[in-house]
């Protein structure tokens, strides 16, 4: 990369930043219903109801790495994390960080330190998950994606990432347990308690 093609990255990055930067001071001053979660994705804003399902799930993920690495260890849940692309900023259903992990300048974890990423589908925004999610997950190098959808009762374990995609995608389905030993958790993940819709 020359010089140039590194400042225009660091610029697109600076202009990406600002304009999520108002996008969310604008969002935190509207009166966004209580239960619905916020996420700018490609530009665009999306609005999704927690439900039962989805949380009970995310719940199960993040209890399984809680007990695996205990409470000093960095698991999240819906915190703004800005992903590369245009205007990414997600809130994963769960985010684990490298035990270095620190916060940028502005108190914002950064999607460098991010080791694995969950999302759990919901109806209206599945799309994201599959397609400009996981892409920008993959871009952004996170070793390791796990979607569980609850309508199809399947989890997608993807792997590898390399070029903006996962070379890896393995479907498990719920009740059978996710084998994700010599990744970076090191777990089991038992799905027999995940609920569908």
């Amino acid at each position: 990369m020359t010089v140039l093609e590194d400042r225009i990255e660091m610029a697109d990055a600076d202009a990406n930043t600002k304009g999520l930067d108002e996008w969310f001071e604008r969002l935190e001053r509207m009166p966004v219903p209580e239960g619905f979660r916020v996420e700018i994705v490609g530009g665009n804003v999306h609005m999704t109801p927690q439900r039962d399902t989805h949380w009970e799930i995310i719940f199960e993920i993040a209890q399984a790495l809680r007990v695996r690495f205990g409470r000093g260890f960095k698991v999240l849940s819906d915190v703004r994390i800005d992903f590369p692309g245009h205007l990414n900023g997600f809130c994963p259903d769960v985010a684990m960080f490298k035990e270095s992990a620190k916060k940028d300048d502005k108190g914002r974890w950064r999607h460098e330190d991010v080791e694995f990423v969950a999302e759990v589908i919901s109806e209206g925004t599945a799309a994201n998950d599959y397609g400009p999610k996981k892409a920008a997950y993959a871009v952004a190098e996170v070793p390791l994606y796990v979607i569980a959808d609850p309508y199809q009762g399947r989890c997608f374990v993807y792997t590898d990432p390399k070029d903006g995609d996962y070379e890896n995608r393995t479907p498990v389905d719920f009740g059978t347990d996710i084998d994700l030993t010599g990744t970076v958790v090191d777990l089991v993940l038992k799905t027999d308690d995940f609920p569908r819709d």
